[in-house]
């Protein structure tokens, strides 16, 4: 089977049409068409068929999407091995991360990244939730993205999903509210709380209406803000509670809120790196993992568990 056949027909998998797959490929519409039917041509089989206005994956097409994710990771890793004859890790490495996630990560990461010789790192924040993970792996190297710790995980059959840390979530109290001098918060306390949480399919949302679900304390979400530094500053002056991400938000002497764990009750998110099958092989990507995992034990001092 051609390699550009198959590398086209994982582009239209992981994009979900042939325009987004043409502009991932730098080509035409009609090309990608093009190169689909040669490829169904070739199995003799349908690999697509007509959804709406669009086109969609067969049985078989799908079947052979995961194929080819084989076929390529083996090509990938054999490249890679190549690049193993080098004495350092070199070339472009493109990386995304959620904001939140680059507020804990970056500073320290990009001062690791920086004494690699030879390595080149281009960074992008993108508040993404986790659907949008699969598209972003198609045009990034490295993926750090966040989920609730009761949802699904990523598709690890597709994907190398690479863990990095379990953060705690903690609930946000200005100073001087009522809860405030507790060490730990009872869910049965919030009810009728004001809080403060983010937009619908972020996790930290999913992590409230999973507290929601366990507890049969509704929240009473009055805002919905995803930059947490504003987050904090509306917390400070007495707008609302809110769960906050615990290595995400520093507090101390002289802060004007106070976090407090919930009791009896797991809430975390898991930041994870999400990348293409073999991706971590190639040298220049494996230093930016081992950079990861440097920063995270640094940040949490127990390694991210």
């Amino acid at each position: 089977m051609d390699l550009g056949r198959l590398r086209t027909l994982r582009e239209f998998a992981d994009r979900g049409s042939v325009s987004a797959a043409a502009k991932a490929l730098h080509c035409t519409p009609s090309a990608v068409s093009q190169q689909l039917r040669a490829l169904q041509a070739e199995i003799g089989l349908p690999l697509t068929e007509p959804a709406g206005r669009g086109l969609r994956l067969t049985d078989a097409g799908r079947t052979l999407v995961a194929g080819a994710d084989d076929v390529l990771a083996a090509v990938d890793r054999a490249e890679s091995e190549l690049d193993t004859y080098r004495s350092a890790p070199k070339g472009r490495v493109r990386l995304v991360i959620f904001p939140s996630g680059a507020l804990m990560l970056l500073p320290g990461l990009l001062h690791r990244l920086a004494a690699v010789d030879g390595l080149e790192v281009g960074i992008r924040d993108i508040d993404m939730t986790p659907p949008e993970v699969p598209g972003l792996v198609a045009d990034f190297d490295v993926v750090v993205a966040h989920r609730d710790e009761h949802a699904e995980p990523f598709d690890s059959e597709r994907l190398e999903v690479v863990h990095l840390l379990r953060e705690p979530l903690d609930v946000a109290l200005p100073v001087g509210h009522r809860l405030a001098g507790r060490k730990k918060v009872q869910p049965a306390e919030l009810e009728g709380e004001r809080w403060i949480g983010v937009d619908v399919g972020f996790p930290v949302d999913d992590v409230l209406r999973s507290l929601a679900v366990r507890t049969g304390v509704r929240p009473n979400v009055v805002q919905r803000i995803n930059d947490f530094r504003i987050t904090e500053a509306l917390v400070a002056a007495g707008h609302g509670i809110a769960l906050l991400p615990r290595y995400s938000v520093e507090t101390g002497p002289g802060e004007r809120l106070v976090r407090r764990p919930l009791a009896g009750l797991r809430a975390a998110r898991h930041v994870e790196a999400v990348l293409r099958l073999g991706a971590s092989a190639r040298p220049a990507v494996a230093a930016v993992l081992a950079a990861l995992h440097a920063e995270v034990a640094a940040l949490t001092g127990a390694g991210g568990r």
